[in-house]
């Protein structure tokens, strides 16, 4: 299986995910935010970081580089596209994915391994994962999510939330909403579940020495599905 991780100036997550790909069996490619068009990919990845040092808005540059054309026409055509926490901001920037990510409830940046509980298993991305609750990581400044009251009722209807922070039972409240996210959301799907986007980031929790491996679950099951 093939994949692209678009790299963006200001991007620091990519080889990170690099390298998560890889450990797992996908023939990974970088490809620059200049590029004009994307190899040929089962898979396309926008990386975590702070594209264009978060200049105006968290990922509205990115939204605009020239790869994204071929980004968002590899996604419209049914193909596999993850944005993962500045990579999520980009996706809702372009439109790919509903709702916007605010600055987070205590303005404050928050590092820190969290709980988050699987909400949707109809999918590629979480499908033949066995556990309901995964511990991961996240580093952001605005993961805030927020939509309108008919955008939160159509995500709802339509299964699109992917990923809700939790505790490591899986209960849901707002102790442990770390940046207070709309419903406790960290992670959402399009309406055709192909492209998730998601705060969490599941490349730094691949191996027992660095913090932990339920990312290894996320990635197992994503080339198995595949």
């Amino acid at each position: 299986m093939k994949s692209s991780v678009i790299i963006f100036p200001g991007s620091n997550c990519d080889r990170d995910m690099d390298v998560a790909l890889k450990k797992f069996g996908f023939k990974n490619q970088m490809v620059w935010h200049n590029d004009a068009k994307i190899p040929k990919s089962d898979l396309i990845v926008l990386p975590g970081g702070f594209s264009y040092g978060d200049y105006l808005r968290c990922g509205s540059i990115a939204g605009k580089s020239r790869i994204i054309k071929s980004v968002i026409d590899f996604a419209n055509s049914g193909g596999l596209v993850l944005g993962i926490c500045n990579g999520f901001q980009i996706l809702t920037e372009t439109g790919l994915l509903p709702g916007i990510l605010q600055q987070n409830k205590y303005l404050n940046f928050i590092c820190k391994n969290v709980f988050v509980k699987i909400k949707n298993k109809e999918n590629k991305y979480f499908k033949k994962i066995k556990k309901e609750v995964l511990e991961l990581h996240i580093a952001h400044n605005e993961g805030n999510y927020f939509c309108s009251n008919d955008e939160l009722k159509s995500i709802e209807d339509n299964g699109q939330i992917a990923v809700t922070y939790c505790d490591h039972g899986g209960n849901e409240d707002e102790k442990n909403n770390p940046n207070g996210a709309l419903k406790n959301i960290a992670g959402i799907f399009n309406k055709d579940k192909n492209i998730l986007g998601m705060m969490p980031h599941p490349e730094r929790m691949i191996d027992p020495f660095l913090s932990g491996e339920d990312g290894s679950l996320f990635f197992k099951n994503l080339i198995e599905s595949l």
